[in-house]
């Protein structure tokens, strides 16, 4: 028995779903699982396998129809119709075909139009770096991408000026060749796109010189974009129609910009709020000061306790990042680090003796070694 999934459940559709819900579905799993967001994730790579392969049947008519009838069987050849062997795999058909050849001379050249329509062009990723400033507060980007641009010596149509298209002469302008083979069975008939036109139905007489007929070339495109304030590292903008360009008129795909935000030397964020350790001296702490306090928008004024203890942590609100989509922004925190003295003097030492015995402490100093007593007594005569 079959072990896959079944081909809903992988794209969390229900059994009625139209195109658009089917589509809507497979991009954000495809999105989830590729393996450029996942790499050297196996777990990863095979979901997206099985969300592509459970998108390919659904999406197309005629293999849904198969499916829904048969399941799996119906697409593997596993007691079905499908695969090797099979009446849909390689060398054969599927039922359309069958019927298409057995009652093709009754009803027309039991040919079917299979050209290929406009195809939407490929998506672009494009990685961007940015500070940690302009990830907080937004900027204005160019940015440049190498991407197909339609040709502007034949204005996408792949045909030399003064020349068109023509229709296939190899498939009569139906986008594919069928073949009949004789089995044990009958008569069964198989199809496949059309080598000489590429399942176009139709050739180019004459070639676009500048573009050899492809229609399009590449080119250096540079686009200006707007990077929302807030935005956080390893998040993606969608610009929609940016991508390649697409096929018989079918449109641009889009471009995904990845924004990379390069580390701040003083602050670490954490979603929406900011994080910052602040040294303050001995006596700062001990007495309390009015101390200056760097944020995103400049240094600060705020005031610490007498007695603030090293690990001590304040905030200051609306100093962090600000909300996408919002007017509000994020906290920062600042954290307290008591700077200790070294390389105290002896009047320096004194006085924190007096200070200790006024608190009643006992200080047990490190005795010092018999070679420091000897430097010690020569440093005096």
């Amino acid at each position: 028995m079959s072990t896959k999934r079944d081909y809903y459940d992988v794209l969390g559709v229900d059994r009625g779903a139209d195109a658009q819900a089917l589509k809507k579905a497979y991009r954000k799993l495809a999105m989830q699982y590729h393996p450029d967001r996942n790499p050297d994730n196996k777990e990863a790579e095979e979901k997206f396998k099985e969300v592509s392969e459970a998108y390919e049947v659904l999406s197309d008519d005629t293999k849904r129809q198969t499916y829904d009838q048969f399941g799996h069987a119906g697409m593997n050849g596993q007691g079905g119709f499908g695969g090797q062997g099979g009446f849909g795999g390689q060398g054969f058909g599927g039922f359309e075909d069958i019927f298409g050849d057995m009652f093709g001379d009754i009803f027309g050249s039991g040919q079917r139009q299979r050209r290929r329509g406009p195809e939407r062009g490929a998506d672009i990723r494009h990685d961007i770096s940015i500070s940690f400033e302009e990830a907080a507060f937004g900027k204005k980007a160019s940015i440049k991408i190498n991407r197909t641009e339609e040709c502007s010596e034949c204005n996408g149509s792949g045909a030399k000026a003064g020349t068109g298209r023509k229709t296939c002469p190899t498939c009569n302008g139906a986008g594919e060749v069928r073949t009949v083979q004789r089995t044990p069975f009958g008569n069964i008939a198989s199809s496949r796109p059309c080598s000489a036109c590429n399942g176009d139905g139709e050739v180019i007489e004459t070639p676009c010189t500048k573009c050899s007929g492809k229609g399009h070339t590449r080119k250096v495109k540079t686009i200006e974009v707007d990077i929302p304030a807030g935005i956080d590292d390893g998040q993606m903008i969608k610009l929609s129609g940016q991508g390649e360009v697409g096929s018989k008129g079918g449109p641009r795909g889009d471009l995904y910009l990845v924004v990379n935000v390069n580390p701040h030397s003083l602050f670490t964020r954490e979603g929406n709020d900011i994080y910052f350790d602040m040294p303050v001296t001995f006596v700062q702490a001990a007495l309390g000061d009015e101390i200056e306090v760097p944020t995103l928008d400049g240094k600060v004024k705020y005031t610490i306790p007498e007695g603030t203890q090293t690990g001590t942590v304040f905030r200051l609100r609306e100093k962090g990042i600000p909300r996408l989509r919002g007017n509000t922004r994020g906290d920062q925190y600042v954290k307290v680090i008591v700077d200790t003295p070294k390389k105290l003097n002896e009047k320096q030492k004194d006085l924190l003796r007096e200070f200790a015995a006024e608190c009643g402490e006992e200080v047990h100093e490190k005795k010092r070694s018999f070679g420091q007593k000897i430097e010690d007594m020569f440093k005096k005569k």
